[in-house]
């Protein structure tokens, strides 16, 4: 059991190693969503600090090595004899064979994709499934002679020892990747490994996840005054209000409002937190000073720049006036903990809910959502009673509608844009695809084209439309949205937004393209 910070209730916890595997974050998301608490640890990870931390079980990750390269990834062997339940995943199942002493090779038979998997044994872990199932296998290695003491429990065409067991130990293995959705399956045998193996208990939900941080800020805030910057996304929206349930009137929310949002968001944010939280709530309304600063420029690098420069100085300036602020409040997600490489909380992050804070502020972090991934983050703020509108909006950038804005950026386009892509959401929700769709908005090149309305010639902007599915935004594919939902679009768009003319749609992937323009 990984040890809680002060205050914080302890929670029984699984460590992933990361071997190098795609699906690491997958599964330790699939383990939080068995209400179980996962942590992603790094391979190197000694066997000293595994004992240290008291896990309820380990998870070895899949990676794309052999496990008898010299350069391979392996982890200390006396980690399987500190009593602790393992399962190894592909890449983790190959390489819990070859510590134990079994076999593992490469046949010349390798397997991708959906495969039929046969359980050949008396099964923990696939007990009361059936006897032939599909899963999701991606290897050229296999275990071809299971260590002693492990009993193999299933074959497929690819892999003799397709999953292994020794009971007597605690140690599991399978050749397929349970996390994967393509394993349809693969739910209740993660499941079976925490409840049955590891004897963990299903208590990692949005109540206990708010309990624990409302104790452990608490312990770590005391009387001491706490600012928060709001950026109008859900992510310093949930960290706000779970720091005003631990803190109340110690908090003060400061929203720099650089006229750069989408329709509504700056009123939604307002009435959200001054109205019914009553937070202390100061609303900086900085559009003018923004907009003077940005004028002329067209380079996206130069925008971003100018806008996080801005930005910092309008929160410094605001900051000041809540003079014995000692904390600030950051809405850090453990996706950006792992992708940091560091569990430290010493540095703020660039582009991160207030725009980039330079790292000689002089507060401390309150990062209450450090350990939590996004859709964590959203049960915890319906739990709390924000908005739908506010748990559910779409990721947006950092600089705002300035980067979709391509070229200057002017109150014009600004004015233009922020109604075109109001319909584009109205469009997207009526048809109720909008928790679907990763993300889905309007993009305005700078440029004008010739359009003809009532018989008269227009000159004016078009529009592209932009809308992708993702799973986490690092890949992306172009969403097949309905052709009635595009025309519907299209058709408000240019007859209720003068100045727009034409409307485009972006069948983009990323890669190569990115899900912003610019």
């Amino acid at each position: 059991m990984s040890p809680a910070a002060p205050g914080e209730p302890e929670h029984a916890s699984v460590l992933v190693v990361d071997f190098g595997a795609q699906y690491a974050q997958l599964i330790a998301r699939r383990v939080r969503e068995a209400h179980v608490h996962s942590e992603i640890v790094s391979r190197n990870i000694t066997a000293e600090e595994i004992r240290r931390r008291n896990p309820a079980g380990l998870i070895l990750s899949g990676g794309p090595a052999s496990v008898y390269a010299e350069d391979a990834y392996r982890i200390d062997p006396v980690v399987l004899e500190l009593g602790i339940p393992i399962l190894g995943i592909c890449y983790g199942h190959q390489l819990l064979a070859d510590i134990a002493g079994g076999v593992v090779a490469n046949t010349g038979t390798a397997e991708y994709g959906n495969t039929t998997l046969r359980v050949t044994g008396d099964s923990v872990l696939l007990k009361e499934l059936p006897s032939e199932q599909q899963v999701w296998m991606s290897h050229r290695d296999q275990v071809t002679v299971p260590p002693d003491g492990f009993v193999a429990v299933a074959t497929s065409d690819g892999a003799s020892v397709a999953a292994m067991e020794d009971r007597d130990r605690g140690l599991y293995g399978v050749q397929f990747h349970p996390e994967v959705a393509h394993t349809p399956r693969g739910e209740e045998i993660l499941e079976r490994f925490l409840y049955d193996v590891c004897g963990a208990l299903p208590d990692w939900t949005s109540h206990s996840i708010i309990e624990s941080q409302v104790e452990a800020i608490r312990a770590q805030v005391g009387e001491a005054r706490v600012i928060c910057g709001l950026s109008g996304g859900v992510d310093s929206a949930v960290a706000a209000a779970l720091v005003h349930e631990a803190v109340g009137d110690q908090l003060t929310c400061i929203f720099v409002d650089h006229g750069l949002l989408r329709a509504g968001e700056a009123e939604q944010v307002e009435q959200t937190f001054r109205s019914h939280f009553e937070v202390d709530f100061v609303h900086v309304k900085a559009e003018d000073r923004f907009l003077e600063l940005l004028a002329g420029v067209v380079d996206p690098e130069e925008k971003r720049k100018i806008i996080g420069e801005t930005f910092i100085r309008v929160f410094e300036e605001a900051a000041s006036s809540v003079g014995d602020a000692r904390f600030l409040v950051q809405g850090t997600l453990y996706p950006d903990v792992i992708e940091s490489g560091s569990a430290s909380a010493a540095t703020i992050k660039t582009h991160h809910n207030v725009g980039g804070l330079p790292a000689d502020m002089k507060f401390e972090l309150v990062e209450p959502l450090r350990d939590l991934f996004k859709d964590e983050v959203r049960a915890v703020g319906e739990e709390l009673g924000l908005p739908q509108e506010i748990v559910w909006r779409q990721p947006f950038p950092g600089p705002g509608l300035a980067v979709r804005v391509i070229g200057e950026v002017t109150r014009e386009r600004l004015e233009l844009l922020r109604a075109a892509d109001s319909i584009v959401t109205e469009e997207i929700r009526r048809a109720g695809l909008y928790r679907d769709i990763w993300q889905a908005f309007g993009v305005l090149p700078a440029v004008k084209t010739v359009g003809v309305q009532g018989d008269l010639r227009t000159f004016a902007y078009p529009l592209v439309v932009r809308a992708v599915t993702s799973e986490d935004a690092m890949t992306a594919d172009w969403a097949r949205l309905p052709y009635e939902i595009l025309e519907r679009i299209s058709s408000r768009v240019i007859n209720e937004v003068p100045g727009i003319n034409r409307v485009a749609y972006d069948i983009s992937s990323k890669p190569p393209a990115t899900i912003e323009w610019e």
